[in-house]
């Protein structure tokens, strides 16, 4: 499959929306498609994923100083969607996906989630998950693409990526509160911190396993809409060495720091430091 040519995305029509600095940013690394896309015209999906971007982005300060020159996204036929901690050029995010037949629910969702964890610096060829708190990082990028799938359908009703397709919006919706739904089942009505005490021992013994957490997610996804300055805190992520193999007390005194170096608002590390009742 050659690589599809990243120009346009239809960046020039959204330049009002462009987090600064744009000129070198996430929001406007090129994306290059490679692998099998099976039915899915590849300059279909190339589509979708930039309005996803876009959607996901706009209107977010970018801060972090690892953000990736370039994106690759590869889609495979089996397997699970996945950041390819890969020992090629090392400025290149590289993202795995799996789709059905022109399946743009699921790539828009897969696509936002891999989205995330470059956001949160968990790209590069060192970014292993890790115990005890890759549990929060997997909740907090679920969170960040269940966002996106909320202003991507309102996106996509307004100005669609296919001419006519205006009614797909509907899907993306159902698609999303479907998530939600499964994620809301999981909560049993208790309060995050509750939940945390009682489930802790067990997420922090998942290790590279870990999968987003219900109660976490939903928690998180209230942050992440309330305001775009949360969102810019996941740009302050993971920026020591320790990454996730740290107690999550002082993985979030971690992101207070580094949000800090960054000048990132630390908003969303406080407010989880609430929320998991965790002392101040």
């Amino acid at each position: 499959m050659p690589n599809i040519d990243p120009v346009s995305g239809g960046l020039d029509r959204h330049r009002d929306a462009l987090p600064a600095p744009w000129e070198s940013s996430l929001f406007l690394a090129p994306l290059e498609l490679v692998g099998d896309w099976g039915a899915s015209p590849p300059e279909a999906a190339f589509r979708v994923m930039s309005r996803v971007r876009e959607a996901c982005l706009a209107g977010v300060t970018l801060l972090s100083d690892r953000q990736p020159k370039r994106i690759r996204v590869e889609c495979r036929t089996r397997g699970f969607p996945a950041i390819w901690l890969h020992d090629d050029d090392a400025s290149m995010a590289w993202i795995l996906v799996t789709i059905g037949p022109c399946d743009w629910c699921q790539l828009a969702y897969q696509f936002g989630h891999e989205l995330g964890h470059v956001l949160c610096n968990s790209w590069d060829k060192l970014a292993y998950p890790r115990a005890p708190c890759q549990w929060l990082e997997e909740s907090l990028v679920e969170a960040f693409t269940l966002r996106g799938l909320g202003l991507l359908a309102a996106t996509w009703e307004r100005d669609p990526p296919f001419e006519g397709d205006g009614a797909f919006a509907d899907a993306i919706r159902r698609y999303r509160n479907n998530l939600i739904a499964r994620y809301d089942a999981q909560s049993a009505r208790s309060p995050c911190g509750a939940w945390f005490r009682d489930a802790r021992s067990s997420l922090e013994q998942r290790g590279g396993e870990s999968e987003a957490e219900g109660p976490a997610t939903l928690c998180i996804l209230a942050e992440l809409e309330e305001s775009n300055r949360s969102v810019e805190d996941l740009g302050a992520l993971n920026r020591w060495p320790s990454r996730s193999g740290i107690a999550i007390e002082n993985y979030l005194t971690q992101w207070q720091t580094s949000c800090a170096d960054i000048r990132a608002p630390g908003r969303l590390p406080q407010q989880l430091r609430r929320l998991l009742d965790l002392g101040s």
